[in-house]
C-alpha cells in the first residue's frame, strides 16, 4: 500500500513540509516499511524505532484516535445499523458530512501540542486543556 499507493499519491501534491506519523503496530515497524517511510520523510518520521519515537497511546499526538474517531463512531453507531449495509452507509454519511472546519480545528490543536512538547523536550503536558 505505502508503495503502490501512498507515496504516488504524495508525489502529487506538494508535501516538502509533510510529517509522517503512525502507531508502533508491528506491520508499521518491520525494518523494510522503517526504511521506506525514511527514504520518503527523512527525520519527519514519528514511529516506533523511526528518528521521532512515537509514544504509544499517547492523547498528546494522536488526534484520530482521541477525538475523531470517536466522534465518528458516536454518530455511525447512533441508530444501531444491524446490517453490514446498513453500518457502510452509516459511515460514508458521517464521514462525508465532516466539515473541514472540524479537521482544521483538529490539525491546529494538535499542532499547538506538538509545539507545546517540543519546547517542553518532550516532558509530560499536565497543565494543558484539550480541546477539538
Amino acid at each position: 500500500m505505502i508503495t503502490n499507493f501512498f507515496i504516488p499519491e504524495l508525489n502529487n501534491h506538494d508535501v516538502q513540509e509533510l510529517w509522517f506519523q503512525q502507531d508502533g503496530a508491528t506491520c508499521h515497524t518491520a525494518r523494510a516499511t522503517i526504511d521506506l517511510l525514511k527514504d520518503t520523510f527523512g527525520d519527519r518520521l514519528i514511529s516506533r524505532f523511526g528518528p521521532v519515537n512515537w509514544p504509544p497511546r499517547s492523547c498528546d499526538l494522536t488526534p484520530l484516535d482521541y477525538f475523531l474517531w470517536g466522534y465518528v463512531k458516536s454518530l455511525v453507531y447512533a441508530d444501531k445499523p444491524q446490517t453490514l449495509d446498513h453500518l457502510e452507509d452509516n459511515i460514508r454519511s458521517v464521514i462525508a458530512d465532516i466539515r473541514p472546519q472540524m479537521l482544521e480545528k483538529v490539525i491546529e490543536n494538535w499542532t499547538s501540542r506538538l509545539d507545546y512538547i517540543r519546547a517542553s523536550r518532550s516532558s509530560l503536558m499536565p497543565e494543558i486543556i484539550f480541546k477539538t
